[in-house]
């Protein structure tokens, strides 16, 4: 169902290091889209499978975390992951420019009020990482301000794991060329034009400074509580392959159970109520 070596080989480690990663942006990990494809099914069923016993134990949650550059696909990835859960136990959470009430707290206010409680799901669209990222990039803070950072990020993600809150994150990683054509395959659809902003071509131009930032975040920030995985992104059915081969991991290390039932069974059969 999940290849766990190849779980292995996209951790970001200290023998792994992100610029080491991020080499391979294109992977079909040696097998046929046809096989990726039906591969992915099973794996979906099974994601909702071990969702529906988290949500029915009520004792521990997970948070997936994705981070990438614009047009790397964070969309269509959450909506894959998500194909076979119920609504009841998962959530997104998409973190965009701040608001004034949220500038006025630290930066990790509005994530900690975004947490998964017991018994859920909660996807985070971009992160608390916005703000080693293009903080950073952009020099809105000080260089020893970012590198202080990393450390309440990881004693912050230290005390959810503590909480009972798995914790998995996911670099989304493409060439600039692959992001160039998704621009263009963008603004040549009418349906997809509202995706696209000219401001993202700014950010293009700071494409060797946001994956310093991306290399200096991962590797500070990627720990046995909280790992970092650099996903191959541009193909699409082999990015979700990977995808869930990882949280299909996390999820059976959690071993949900479905609880006893709160009634007494002996009472209550199939054969006794009407």
């Amino acid at each position: 169902m999940y290849n766990k070596s190849l779980v292995d080989q996209l951790k970001v480690t200290v023998s792994q290091p992100s610029e080491q990663l991020r080499k391979t942006t294109n992977s079909d990990f040696g097998l046929s889209n046809k096989k990726i494809g039906n591969t992915v099914k099973k794996q979906q069923k099974e994601i909702g499978r071990f969702q529906e016993r988290l949500y029915a134990e009520n004792k521990q949650s997970l948070l997936v975390v994705f981070q990438a550059m614009d047009a790397a696909g964070k969309d269509s990835s959450i909506r894959e992951l998500n194909k076979r859960c119920n609504a009841q136990g998962v959530r997104v959470a998409k973190f965009s420019k701040p608001s004034v009430e949220e500038l006025s707290h630290d930066y990790l206010w509005r994530v900690h009020k975004q947490l998964p409680a017991t018994g859920k799901i909660v996807i985070f669209n971009r992160s608390h990482y916005e703000d080693v990222l293009i903080v950073k990039v952009h020099d809105w803070v000080s260089p020893s301000t970012i590198e202080e950072r990393y450390t309440q990020i990881n004693h912050f993600e230290s005390l959810i794991a503590s909480s009972g809150t798995k914790v998995i994150k996911f670099m989304l990683n493409i060439s600039p060329d692959y992001q160039l054509n998704r621009f263009k395959s963008r603004l040549g659809n009418p349906k997809k034009n509202w995706k696209f902003k000219p401001g993202d071509l700014s950010e293009r131009k700071l494409w060797k400074q946001y994956m310093e930032a991306y290399d200096k975040a991962l590797d500070n920030c990627s720990t046995e509580t909280a790992p970092w995985f650099v996903i191959p992104a541009e193909n699409r059915i082999a990015r979700d392959y990977a995808i869930n081969c990882a949280v299909l991991d996390t999820l059976e290390s959690m071993e949900p159970k479905y609880p006893a039932p709160d009634f007494d069974s002996i009472k209550y059969t199939v054969d006794s109520i009407s």
